[in-house]
């Protein structure tokens, strides 16, 4: 009876053991969360096949009270990113536990305001696995620079649990260089990251239909444009239930309505492709910025910087600068 028994409770014991490894393994596949994007075997079929994803889009752009002509890039690739560095780990040079990997989107905004050139670049990172105390799908880091005819800026943020540290150089009075740390919730959407949530590449996800309240960090973008403070607001974000039509430079596409409405800041209004890769297809912002896709292409961009390659600029719809303006 005591054999029995005891191999009764060995069988018990066993099985325990055999459903917590179960659910130990299906927590590795699949999101923690309903609202966190799974970055599986499809994510990593597209976005692990070592290109960049470079679209081209016609820009406008508001500035000093009159919308502007311009020319915008976004860049989405994935990378693999070191901890304690906060930047792309080289090959063989960090251990791998300081490593994790990344979603990067690159912003290009080019415009004229009268007769000198603005050129931005923000720069967003998006972890796909957990990081710092932050789930999957959330900024890691974004920074923002503006090169014009009158100065430069630049600022970064890193998130930390719970926080982040913002750091910023202007050559404009009264923001000089400034270093704080500010509370940000692990949930919170980074401004800065808008696109990329738009796309499903970043947290929170939200089911056909659903509307959700949401803390949102000003983009650097529009702090440092508009000279406001980095600081949490809140954001309302909504999925559309249904596709629609949409027609932009690079053709008509089925789309998908997402809008993000910000306290204290502007709506925007995106519409992303319902078929793969979901690129976007144009975005606009109720203060008067507008973008629609030209064209897109995936390349290796970063090995393309040899005047042999200028002619991969068509398959973007784009030209060769020329070497003064005319």
């Amino acid at each position: 009876m005591k054999r029995s028994r005891r191999f009764s409770t060995a069988l018990l014991a066993a099985a325990v053991l055999a459903i917590a490894l179960f659910f130990a393994h299906a927590a590795r596949s699949v999101p923690s969360s309903a609202t966190e994007p799974g970055f599986g075997d499809s994510f990593w079929k597209r976005w692990g096949d070592g290109k960049g994803e470079l679209s081209s889009y016609d820009l406008t752009f508001p500035r000093y009270g009159e919308l502007r002509k311009g020319l915008a890039i976004t860049v989405f690739v994935t990378e693999t990113f070191s901890n304690s560095l906060r930047v792309k780990s080289d090959s063989g040079k960090r251990p791998k536990s300081d490593e994790f990997p990344v979603m990067k989107l690159n912003l290009v905004e080019d415009f004229s305001t009268g007769i000198y050139d603005y050129n931005l670049l923000t720069s967003a990172f998006v972890a796909l696995s957990p990081a710092n105390g932050r789930p999957a799908g959330t900024a890691t880091k974004v920074s923002f620079t503006s090169q014009e005819w009158c100065g430069n800026v630049y600022g970064q943020i890193l998130f930390d649990a719970g926080s982040a540290r913002l750091t910023t150089h202007s050559y404009f009075d009264g923001e000089a260089d400034q270093a704080r740390e500010l509370p940000v919730p692990n949930d919170a959407l980074a401004g800065d990251a808008i696109l990329l949530w738009a796309r499903s590449l970043a947290a929170p996800l939200l089911a056909p239909g659903e509307r959700r309240e949401t803390p949102l960090l000003r983009s650097i973008e529009s702090a440092r444009l508009g000279h406001r403070p980095v600081e949490m607001l809140k954001a309302t974000l909504t999925r559309a239930a249904s596709s629609e039509r949409a027609t932009a430079p690079a053709g008509t596409f089925e789309v998908e309505r997402r809008t993000v409405e910000i306290a204290g800041g502007p709506t925007w209004t995106i519409l992303v492709e319902t078929a793969e890769p979901h690129r976007i297809v144009q975005w606009e912002t109720s203060d008067g910025e507008k973008a629609s896709l030209v064209a897109s292409d995936r390349l290796e961009y970063w090995k393309m910087h040899s005047e042999k390659d200028l002619p991969a600029l068509s398959h973007l719809g784009l030209k060769p600068r020329p070497p003064r303006t005319p």
